[in-house]
This record gives C-alpha cells, structure tokens and sequence, in this order.
C-alpha cells in the first residue's frame, strides 16, 4: 500500500498545478478558523462577534466543521480527474503496466492516495475544530468535547466517496473535464430519479429514501445541515424546528458500499479497455 501511495505521490508532486491545487484543498477549510474571529458592526451601535454565539462550543463545531469543509472537495477532485486524465493523456498507463504494475495496483494506488489525503484532510480539521473549541467553548469536560466526533468519521468517508466516484468518471471518461462535468449530470440524474419516486410512490418522504440510496445524496446525507440544530440552540422552545441530524450507520454503509462498487467497475474498466 505504501509502495503504491509513493509511487502515486511521485507523479502529483511533478506537477505544480497539482501541488497547488492540494495546497488550495488543505488550506481552504481553515477558513472557519477565519470565520471563528469575524466581528460584524452594526452602523456602530454593537459589535457581533460570530465566535461567541456559541456555535463554536462542543460538540456542535464537530457538526459545523466538517459541514461546510466538506465544500471545499471540489478542489482535490480536480487532482483526482487529473490524476487518471493524465495517464491516458501523456500515455503513462500504458508505461506503468509495461514496467510491471498491475491493472489491479494501477487502480488500487489512486484509491489508496485518495484514501491518504482524505486522511489528512480529516486529521486537520479535526485539529483546527479542537482548538477553536478549546478557545470558544464554555465545555472542558472530555465527556462533552469528544461527543460526536463521528462526525470525522462521516467527514472521512465522504471525502472518500466522492473522490472515488470522480475516480470511476474519470475512468469512464479519460478526459478530467468531462469527468468533472458528469458529476453535474449526475445530480440532475438523481433528482430525475427523485421526481419519479415521487410520482410512482406520492409521498416527498419516500421519494427521498429512494433518493438516499444514490451517490452523491447518500453522500450528502452522512453530515446533516446544521442550520436548524443552530436555531434550536438558540430557541429551545421551537419545537418545529427538531430534525435528526445524526450520523447513522446505514448511510455510511450506503456510502461503504458506493465505494466498493465503483472502485470495483473502475477496475473491470481498465480490465476490459484496450491500451
């Protein structure tokens, strides 16, 4: 695995618009550290500080954090197309299986790289919200801090999934535009799916269960918005404002699954395409 990670690791690193691009989705997310410390004046009469509104107390900045980091994916899924719309571009695939790659090792290390650098993203948002918590939060006690941190774990296998659906795109595809431009397709696909649901079964509810077994909703579902969570805290009496945005196990076998399913028919791809 280490092998793979390295040699894939070798061939991002010799291009700059690559490096950029992974600085971009790494630094990106610490914009909340920036979001933590904005102080909003209102024609002078107060000053709003967004960081003490408490939205940065634990555990909901686990919540908070990993919801609107989880935007900026965008930007690594380029390296992500890149990643195979290269291979077919400079002729490389065709190189590495002469040396001695497998089709199997071939897929494998762009899915264990993806892996790595989900891990590492998870890992520096996980400390950027440790401490803006520390800083923020009236809770010290570990009980409450360390309360729902699987929110990480749903961050991770987000980032995962999604990079891994642009890894079989791109594998379709060969070509990192259209492969980025398919995502869009997608989406209309599986509101297309939805409306259908929805006409068959007549329920908005049932329609979207049918919706949440699909690729980028079953992925979108592992982290919630926390938006009416944050009204609640703020308005304990709004009932009507209760939602469950837990992350439950089924979505993320949902997603296991997705991965294991397209990491597997990019595979069949290479098998079956001539090179």
């Amino acid at each position: 695995m280490l092998r793979l990670v390295n040699l894939e690791l070798q061939k991002l690193l010799l291009s700059r618009t690559n490096i950029i691009l992974i600085f971009i989705s790494f630094i990106l997310p610490f914009t909340v550290l920036i979001l933590s410390s904005i102080k909003i004046n209102f024609f002078g009469f107060f000053t709003m500080e967004l960081g003490e509104l408490g939205i940065f107390n634990f555990p909901i900045i686990w919540h908070i954090t990993t919801f609107f980091a989880s935007y900026f994916k965008f930007f690594f899924a380029i390296v992500v197309v890149s990643m195979i719309g290269n291979e077919y571009s400079n002729k490389t695939i065709k190189q590495n299986l002469i040396d001695g790659l497998s089709k199997k090792e071939f897929i494998l290390s762009k899915f264990y790289t993806i892996i790595f650098f989900s891990l590492v993203a998870t890992v520096l948002i996980a400390v950027a919200s440790f401490f803006i918590g520390l800083y923020y939060s009236s809770y010290t006690e570990a009980s409450i801090i360390f309360r729902e941190t699987e929110f990480l774990l749903a961050y991770f296998i987000k980032l995962v999934g999604f990079f891994t659906l642009c890894l079989f795109f791109a594998m379709l595809l060969k070509r990192s535009a259209f492969a980025l431009a398919f995502l869009f397709v997608l989406y209309i696909v599986e509101w297309l799916i939805y409306w259908g649901a929805y006409n068959i079964l007549g329920s908005s509810e049932a329609a979207f269960k049918v919706k949440g077994f699909l690729p980028l909703e079953s992925m979108y579902n592992l982290i919630d918005q926390p938006f009416q969570r944050l009204m609640i805290t703020k308005f304990p009496d709004k009932a009507d404002l209760a939602y469950d945005y837990a992350v439950h196990w089924y979505e993320i076998a949902i997603v296991l699954a997705w991965i294991a399913i397209l990491v597997f028919l990019s595979l069949k791809l290479l098998k079956k395409r001539d090179l």
